[in-house]
Formats: structure tokens, C-alpha cells, sequence
């Protein structure tokens, strides 16, 4: 088991609690080995694969997205450059969706943000007799709905 990981050192490593090294393992996201104790074992490579989980679920992939493409890697050889630039290159989409998100919610922090809240004064000038409410649930302005007038 020489130059194998313990699950505590690619938790420091990774800055990945333990539990989600687990957690992790039992979704099928990543493989470890077992020591002769039974204790978790894992190739270096694994720290990769992890910073892919945890970028992934940054830009908002679940799990079960991350899934679909860490089984697009390659299984015979150690994942290089080419291969991660290839399952992450249908990501620009999706980041250029979080960025307009985030930049609605910018520019929502100091208004009403549409959640059909009736309780605030700011709300009843922006949001008369809830008409937020007619678009759906949830915070209507905030996930782009124009307000109504």
C-alpha cells in the first residue's frame, strides 16, 4: 500500500471533511482501497477527482451531474489535462447563468426582492396586492421576472 493516501491525509489535502470522503465513496465519485486494518486507502490521483467534485458542485452540477461526468473519464489510465478540459468545456453556459444570476441578486439586495412578502412598507410600492404571486412561487424579481406596476 506504499504511496497510497489515508482518508485523513486527502481530507487535509483536499480540504474535504472526511465524512464527504465517505460520503463521496458510497455515491461511486471516488474508489479506495482497503488496508489489511480495513482502513480507507487512495491513489493520489483521487485528489483530482475530488477537486472536480468540489468545483463542479460550485458552479451548481448535483451529484448526480458530477456522476454523469466523472464517468466520461477514462478508466484504464490516470485522467491528464485533455480529458478534464473535455467534460468541463459544456460548462460556460451554465457559470455564464450563475453570473447573470448572481448579478440580479446584486442588484436585488437593496430592494424588494419579490418574494410576495406583503409585511414591509418597500414591499407594498413594489409588489401592490402581491402581483409577484400571479408569475409563480418564490422570489419572483430575484429570478428575473420584470416587475409588475
Amino acid at each position: 500500500m506504499a504511496g497510497l493516501l489515508t482518508i485523513s491525509e486527502v481530507s487535509r489535502r483536499s480540504g474535504v471533511s472526511s465524512s464527504a470522503l465517505r460520503f463521496y465513496e458510497a455515491r461511486g465519485l471516488i474508489q479506495s482501497e482497503r488496508a489489511g486494518s480495513g482502513h480507507r486507502c487512495y491513489e493520489r490521483a483521487v485528489l483530482r477527482r475530488i477537486a472536480f467534485i468540489v468545483f463542479a458542485q460550485r458552479i451548481g452540477l448535483t451529484l448526480e451531474e458530477v456522476d454523469v461526468e466523472l464517468a466520461l473519464l477514462p478508466r484504464d489510465r490516470v485522467p491528464e489535462g485533455a480529458d478534464w478540459a473535455k467534460i468541463s468545456s459544456s460548462w460556460s453556459n451554465r457559470i455564464d447563468e450563475r453570473i447573470a444570476e448572481l448579478q440580479r441578486l446584486r442588484g436585488s439586495l437593496t430592494g424588494c426582492i419579490g418574494c410576495g412578502c406583503l409585511s414591509l412598507q418597500r414591499c407594498k410600492l413594489v409588489n401592490p396586492n402581491d402581483r409577484a404571486a400571479r408569475n409563480g412561487p418564490g422570489p419572483r424579481y430575484w429570478i428575473g421576472d420584470s416587475r409588475l406596476r
